[in-house]
């Protein structure tokens, strides 16, 4: 998969950088420097192409996603982040997703199909990405950034997505904003303030 990695410091948990629809592996790197910029980061760019926008797996519709597709792509990028970790050699065990929109859904996606992909996870305006799984994410730190008025991802899917997480046994922190599905200088300095409060 087409990436960026930049070594920081290897104490610290390697950020996981997944772009929104039509985005590339540069799109969160701002992301990374404001949150954690000590940190080392792998930023991915999704492998599906979208009328030539890139994504991280089909989608059937607007809000409506290609199921078959998303579990192909899930095990692709949790496989292609175990390689990643072999040859820049980051500890596996403590990789933190940052993802925004498709990129959040694909994030969520790790999460509830293998509990140890991920040790925590910040979701900017993410979906519920499947539903019926069952994953034991025992007190993983997890945070959403959501909007009141998003037009894309209904503030009821927000709520559903924390209920699936928490009843896994997340540790789910969610942060309103009223900016629709923009993502908003002052919800990235939350997760800031949220990632230094838990690491």
């Amino acid at each position: 998969m087409k990436h960026i990695f930049k070594q920081g410091d290897s104490t610290k948990p390697t950020l996981l950088l997944l772009h929104g629809t039509g985005g590339t592996e540069e799109d969160l790197v701002p992301l990374a420097n404001l949150i954690a910029p000590e940190n080392s980061y792998l930023s991915v760019r999704g492998n599906v192409s979208e009328n030539g926008m890139p994504r991280f797996f089909k989608r059937l519709a607007e809000g409506v996603f290609d199921e078959k597709d998303l579990v192909e792509r899930t095990k692709e990028l949790n496989d292609f982040i175990t390689d990643a970790s072999k040859k820049y050699g980051f500890d596996r065990d403590n990789v933190i997703a940052i993802g925004y929109s498709n990129g959040a859904n694909i994030a969520g996606s790790l999460l509830l199909h293998d509990s140890n992909s991920l040790r925590a996870a910040i979701l900017h305006h993410p979906m519920v990405p499947i539903r019926g799984l069952t994953s034991d994410l025992t007190n993983t730190p997890i945070f959403i950034g959501a909007g009141e008025n998003d037009p894309i991802c209904s503030s009821e899917e927000t709520v559903e997505l924390k209920n699936i997480l928490t009843e896994a046994g997340a540790d789910v922190t969610v942060h309103w904003e009223r900016m629709g599905h923009q993502l908003t200088k002052q919800e990235v300095e939350e997760a800031a303030r949220w990632y230094n409060s838990k690491f």
